[in-house]
């Protein structure tokens, strides 16, 4: 497999970790807790998809990939 899947995954699960420490109550009412895991969601793919490109840019550029 490609090094930049791995990383993917690795960054996905990063991402998702670090925003279960966020409290994102204050945001949407009680009600709305289906928005709220669905724009959580959202929110760590996109953190992650651009942490994978910084990161595999990073190396490439610096040669060690």
């Amino acid at each position: 497999m490609n090094i930049k899947v791995y990383i993917y995954i690795i960054t996905t699960l990063l991402s998702a970790y670090t925003l279960t420490g966020i409290n994102f109550n204050k945001f949407w009412n009680s009600k709305k807790t289906t928005e709220a895991r669905i724009f959580i969601i959202l929110l760590s793919l996109i953190m992650s998809y651009l942490l994978t490109n910084f990161i595999t840019d990073f190396l490439s550029s610096s040669k060690i990939l």
